[in-house]
């Protein structure tokens, strides 16, 4: 197991342990426990980029994910899940406006991520959003983070 972090920026003081304990925890509770994992902890300005470099779309967002389980070389090391790619800049706005700190935002960020890493998808606003939802939840109530504001 590895949790590597690399945090980007300058402006917003983050507890790297506490974040590597955190992740750890979900992939524990999501059954991947020997999975390795990167976080790379951003601005907007960079999320912005790789918004537009990597999924064509304008502007900053919260979180990306790119799982590495998935394409031509997925079975190399089939234990590397992916990377979570995370705007504090982002993720501080919402946590104002959601009432919670910017740690506990950070915390349903990093764990929406985590579980796109490992197969879920929200994209259909059906069943398996739903699906995405509960199990982020239960995730987030193991924690003890507050539930998913909406993403």
């Amino acid at each position: 197991m590895e949790v590597l972090i690399d945090n980007r920026q300058t402006s917003h003081e983050i507890p790297l342990q506490d974040i590597r304990e955190k992740a750890q925890a979900i992939l524990n509770a999501l059954d991947y426990p020997e999975a390795e994992l990167s976080i790379l902890i951003v601005d907007d300005s960079q999320i912005a980029d790789f918004n537009t470099h990597y999924l064509n779309r304008e502007g900053p967002t919260n979180v990306i994910a790119f799982p590495m389980g998935e394409g031509d070389f997925s079975d190399i090391n089939p234990n590397l899940l992916g990377d979570v790619v995370i705007s504090v800049d982002t993720a501080e706005k919402e946590a104002y406006h959601a009432g919670i700190s910017m740690l506990e935002r950070f915390i349903q960020l990093l764990t929406h991520g985590i579980l796109h890493l490992v197969g879920y998808d929200h994209t259909d606003d059906g069943e398996e959003a739903e699906k995405m939802t509960r199990i982020s939840n239960d995730l987030l109530v193991l924690l003890e983070v507050p539930m998913q504001y909406p993403l």
